[in-house]
């Protein structure tokens, strides 16, 4: 790959220092939280993933924060392509959302993904420059624990760590594998995970952490996007409803329509079932 080529990854929490004024495809979610990780990584322009548009059209928020700050972004449909996984977005992946930047460079909803890439990639972009910081992504739910295990509530799933094993996480994100890896749900043994389900998408794409986790045996659910703001863990909390789940939440007590609270509080309740 000639140096400068523009970048397809699983998601924007792989881009690194190297991304520095490079154009890339990410198959993150197309929200806030990702279009600042993206900015904050000097990309010179994005595209990214509708996530199902969902609740306040958070799923393709990122593209005006973009925009305002000069920077092309764009968004490939849910139903066109799996979220978290770049080389299915760069094959299949149709545009639904372009912000006004992209569009002066004549990219336009309905064009494919890999033509998009390639226009932007031909412009001569100058890296993003952001110091911005967003609000605190990472907060513990005081008192909404039980019997020593806690509550974690997090922006983006790449924010798990080994210190959440045996909790609970509730995150932002979407519930859908990167790349189609297991490995990938959740990088840590929590007892019980949650997600946003991305509008589900083509394939199920958007709850396919879900079976991964079952055989983890962790408790998975996922909530819908219309319910809750994807990108934004604690609009997870407090606005999501159950959409999705795996057999062992579903065991636990957990149930399609529960907010994401009841489904938290069951869990925590037949922890041992």
């Amino acid at each position: 790959m000639r140096d400068g080529a523009p970048l397809v990854l699983d998601s924007v929490t792989h881009l690194d220092g190297a991304a520095r004024g490079r154009v890339a495809l990410c198959a993150s979610h197309g929200g806030v939280y990702a279009a600042w990780y993206a900015a904050r990584r000097g990309i010179a322009a994005v595209i990214l993933h509708d996530a199902g548009i969902g609740r306040e059209r958070a799923g393709i928020g990122g593209l005006d924060w973009l925009a305002a700050r000069n920077v092309p972004g764009a968004c490939v449909g849910h139903r066109s392509a799996r979220i978290g996984d770049g080389a299915d977005m760069l094959a299949r992946g149709v545009l639904a959302a372009v912000n006004a930047p992209a569009v002066a460079l004549g990219l336009a909803e309905g064009m494919h993904a890999a033509e998009a890439l390639s226009r932007l990639s031909a412009a001569g972009l100058p890296p993003t420059t952001t110091t911005e910081e967003l609000d605190e992504a990472r907060r513990e739910i005081p008192g909404a624990g039980r019997d020593g295990v806690r509550i974690f509530v997090l922006d983006s799933n790449g924010l798990v760590g080994p210190c959440d094993a045996g909790h609970v996480v509730v995150t932002g994100s979407h519930g859908g594998l990167l790349g189609n890896r297991p490995e990938t749900a959740v990088k840590a043994p929590v007892l019980a995970a949650l997600y946003n389900d991305a509008g589900f998408g083509v394939e199920d794409a958007g709850i396919s952490r879900l079976p991964a986790l079952q055989a983890r045996g962790i408790a998975g659910g996922c909530v819908s996007c219309f319910s809750a703001r994807i990108g934004d863990g604690m609009s997870t909390w407090e606005d999501g409803f159950i959409s999705a789940l795996n057999p062992l939440a579903a065991a636990r007590g957990g149930r399609i329509g529960q907010s994401a609270r009841d489904f938290v509080a069951a869990i925590l309740e037949n922890a041992q079932a």
